[in-house]
């Protein structure tokens, strides 16, 4: 089996926001692969090791090596998924619908996601909690806004989307920092509707190879 066949291989952290958007991707279009668990804070972080570093210098996860190249970022992974497999499509063709798309998505992996990175909490120490729900707060409130005009029963009207794969991880990221999500009314109503979608089950936290036991679903 030549290599641009062979099957591709996700390095994935079961509780990565970043990793959870790409497995979602994967899932939606239909794409299997094998996956390398990368535990980010086991061994001091396996993310450091020199074997991954040479998959990924940045030493974060996802990264994902498919038809004989490594990728590496999530949004640009998912943005050769589309390319590659057009089906389901996750940018609208309308070009207005796709620029809104594609504000959210930025908005949260540029605008919230990094800002309550685990790389950044261990900076703060132990005001990191509060940290955190500050950062995706402040986030939220212009999401909500935003979602407010675009919204159908997804984030972009009733297509889900790029915008989708970002919003779901980033809200889990909420909650499992205690951020109070009932002024964000919008956002936790296309939540729910993703979440009852098979692409976003299978691709959960809790149902990954690298679960822990007592975190499964």
């Amino acid at each position: 089996m030549s290599s641009a066949a062979a099957k591709p291989i996700l390095y994935s952290y079961f509780r990565s926001s970043c990793s959870w958007r790409v497995r979602i991707a994967l899932a939606l279009k239909g794409i299997s692969y094998d996956l390398v668990p990368v535990n980010l804070l086991k061994d001091g972080g396996q993310q450091f090791s020199a074997e991954f570093k040479a998959v990924n210098p940045m030493q974060q996860v996802p990264a994902l090596k498919i038809d004989g190249i490594t990728l590496s970022q999530s949004l640009a992974i998912i943005h050769y998924l589309e390319d590659i497999c057009p089906n389901p499509r996750l940018l609208p063709q309308d070009p207005k619908k796709r620029a809104q798309v594609r504000m959210i998505a930025d908005h949260i992996v540029s605008g919230i996601q990094p800002l309550q990175n685990l790389s950044v909490l261990k900076q703060i120490g132990e005001k990191k909690m509060e940290w955190a729900q500050n950062c995706i707060a402040s986030g939220f409130q212009a999401l909500e806004q935003i979602l407010q005009h675009t919204a159908g029963r997804y984030c972009v009207e009733d297509e889900v989307s790029m915008a989708d794969l970002c919003l779901v991880p980033q809200v889990s990221n909420a909650e499992r920092y205690k951020v109070d999500m009932s002024p964000y009314p919008t956002i936790t109503r296309i939540n729910k509707a993703l979440l009852e979608l098979e692409a976003f089950k299978v691709s959960h936290p809790s149902r990954q190879p690298d679960t822990p036991a007592e975190l499964r679903a």
